[in-house]
């Protein structure tokens, strides 16, 4: 079994929660469906999960579980963010962007009197990654083009963002989760992230 999946078993063991509890969380939605993989075992069918997708989630819930209810706890999980519009100065104001990014995205040529959801994620997500360092510069204008342009497929989706490189040479992918892709040798996945994480982070700043 590979590394990348934890069992159900195990899962309960390792994060103390009961099985009634993993189950109730998968009926108010808090876990995705798809997290939940049946595959065939010595002992018959037995349910696997994305280890660091499932384990970071429940750490979430078990820590904002005490002051938020299920419902609103599923709101911030469910992968979209109702309608919002943001100007620049409203996102600089609440922290939510730098004015890095802001100006990258003005040489894009992709700046807006105002931001809508897609673009405040995008927005989100090139300054995380800009920040933590993850990507460059050249990289996040990268970024920009691909989720400028893709990223309203993904709407409502549990999708990845996929940065690979060839000899030094990035390139951006927006895939649906979980999708399996092959490489040649020369090419190496530098980051693959859940978009719903950001989501997340997103949706509790815009509160």
């Amino acid at each position: 079994m590979t590394d990348d999946l934890i069992s159900k078993k195990e899962l309960l063991d390792l994060t103390g929660i009961s099985y009634g509890q993993l189950y109730r969380w998968k009926r108010k939605n808090l876990i995705p469906e798809e997290w939940f993989i049946r595959k065939s075992s010595y002992t018959g069918q037995e349910t696997f999960f994305p280890k660091q997708q499932i384990l970071l989630r429940i750490d979430k819930i078990l820590n904002m579980k005490d002051g938020l209810s299920l419902d609103e706890l599923a709101d911030v999980f469910s992968p979209t963010l109702g309608e919002v519009e943001m100007s620049a100065q409203q996102l600089l104001e609440r922290n939510i962007v730098s004015q890095i990014s802001l100006d990258l995205l003005k040489e894009a040529g992709r700046e807006q009197p105002l931001y809508v959801l897609e673009q405040i994620m995008m927005l989100y997500v090139l300054d995380k990654l800009l920040m933590s360092g993850d990507i460059t510069r050249q990289e996040g204008a990268l970024l920009i083009e691909v989720m400028s342009e893709h990223y309203y497929r993904f709407t409502g989706k549990p999708s990845e963002l996929v940065l690979i490189r060839k000899m030094g040479v990035p390139s951006f992918m927006l895939v649906t989760a979980g999708t399996e892709f092959y490489f040649d040798n020369g090419v190496k996945v530098v980051l693959r992230q859940p978009i719903g994480t950001f989501m997340e982070e997103l949706k509790l700043k815009l509160g």
